[in-house]
């Protein structure tokens, strides 16, 4: 970093940043139901712009930490930022629904990379003493995207097109861009590991395959559409790459999953929760989209009614973090899920828009006792310090394993049913009977835990 560069400055930059590559999430659920309208494509199609976007990020990540730690921090960290531009420019003007995917995997790869490489300039450029708060700041970006996400997307939708939706980020993005060309250090890595580029690989070819399978399923005759080729054929493809991913991890120099650290019980545990509330956090996208269909709401009223759920997960969030010390994680994690299973089934089976919003706003409260602090929780209890960096990668990895399986298999379900609205009650309540064995499965945890 410059001398002439204070580390407040460089952590508001690397906030702005995160906050672009965050925001774009946010702003695709409430953009959902115009995208359908416009390209006249079902909810099964539809769900792809989510599901694409997850994928490139997932595939990505990887890659583009190893290649900051080769070619310096501002290099990629400047590219991610053109590429997610580039993306967005694509998205923006798409004039077919294929097009839009590709810009969609295009800002997938660039934001993949943003969020990494900015925690990786907090590790070279902060002292040890104050990383953990700058990380955590960054951390909090998510928070904040979501919070502003539905409101700028209610106040756009109602003015205007959904092109402008994406458009408008592209000025942030330019500012972005030159900030952090002035500001980040060209720092490397002194001894960067070899990428595992078979296992990133294997695993990408593993989960399109299986969204594939997923977003082919029809729930009306769900043994009739197993029965399909290209369904079960999908499943048994991403079988077959999942066992190549496992075989390939277990002789990888610098493998992407640890198997060491995977065999232990509660990082299982904590990986299957994680896996649980990407599965979760895929319906937020699809909320909006619901409301629209089931109350005869505008698409931009749809978009406010993200806010009561953003509320629950802002206020439930500091609350978790604070008893996680006093109580451990299972009780925690346990009362997060029965909320998470109670808030969707009021969803799926409100009749009226106030029961929908106190339905959102549990599963928010659910959220903050299952995601982010929770997990990290456990993984710090069961990882050493040598192990940690990897421990939180692995739950992002199944995070993101969540997400994209959820997004497919809401969008799948939706669109199986005769009336839209049917299809997603039933996802709804599909989800929360996960939630209730993620409850049960929470129960494996120690009552206490001792920190290493």
């Amino acid at each position: 970093m410059p001398p002439s560069v204070p580390p407040r400055r460089l952590l508001g930059v690397l906030f702005l940043g995160t906050l672009l590559a965050a925001l774009d999430i946010a702003l695709v659920g409430p953009a959902l139901p115009a995208l359908r309208e416009a390209f006249g494509v079902d909810e099964r199609a539809v769900s792809w712009v989510f599901t694409a976007f997850v994928l490139a990020n997932l595939a990505g990540l990887p890659v583009m930490a190893a290649l900051a730690d080769r070619a310096g921090r501002r290099a990629v960290y400047l590219a991610d930022v053109a590429l997610f531009a580039m993306g967005t420019v694509v998205v923006a003007s798409a004039p077919s629904f294929a097009v839009l995917l590709v810009g969609r995997v295009l800002q997938g790869l660039g934001a993949s990379g943003i969020f990494p490489v900015a925690t990786a300039v907090v590790g070279d450029t902060f002292p040890p003493e104050s990383r953990g708060r700058a990380v955590g700041l960054l951390g909090a970006v998510f928070g904040v995207a979501f919070l502003i996400g539905p409101a700028v997307g209610g106040i756009v939708l109602a003015l205007a097109s959904w092109r402008w939706l994406f458009a408008l980020t592209l000025p942030f993005a330019a500012v972005v861009f030159v900030l952090s060309a002035r500001t980040l250090p060209d720092t490397r890595a002194a001894d960067p590991k070899p990428v595992d580029v078979r296992g990133i690989a294997l695993l990408a070819l593993a989960l399109v395959a299986l969204a594939a399978g997923l977003s082919g399923l029809d729930a009306s005759a769900l043994a009739a559409s197993l029965a399909r080729a290209e369904v079960w054929g999908a499943f048994a493809l991403a079988a077959l790459f999942g066992g190549a991913f496992a075989w390939a991890e277990r002789r990888a120099e610098a493998p992407l999953v640890r198997p060491s650290l995977v065999s232990r019980r509660h990082v299982q545990i904590a990986c299957a929760l994680a896996v649980g509330a990407g599965l979760v956090e895929a319906t937020f996208v699809f909320l909006s989209a619901y409301a629209v269909s089931a109350f005869g709401v505008t698409k931009a009223q749809g978009s406010y009614l993200l806010l009561p759920l953003v509320f629950g997960v802002a206020v439930g969030s500091p609350l978790a973090g604070r008893l996680l010390d006093r109580v451990g994680a299972r009780p925690i994690v346990t009362a997060g899920c029965v909320l998470v299973a109670a808030g969707l089934g009021v969803i799926a089976l409100g009749p009226s828009l106030g029961v929908h919003a106190a339905g959102t706003v549990l599963v928010g409260f659910g959220l903050a006792g299952l995601l982010g602090s929770s997990i990290a929780y456990i993984l710090l209890e069961e990882s050493e310090a040598d192990e940690r960096a990897v421990a939180q990668g692995l739950s992002t990895l199944a995070l993101s394993i969540g997400q994209l399986t959820g997004g497919a298999l809401v969008g799948a379900v939706a669109a199986s049913a005769v009336v839209p609205v049917a299809g997603y009650q039933m996802a709804f309540a599909v989800i929360a009977g996960v939630a209730v064995l993620l409850a049960l499965i929470a129960q494996g945890l120690r009552k206490t835990t001792a920190t290493r």
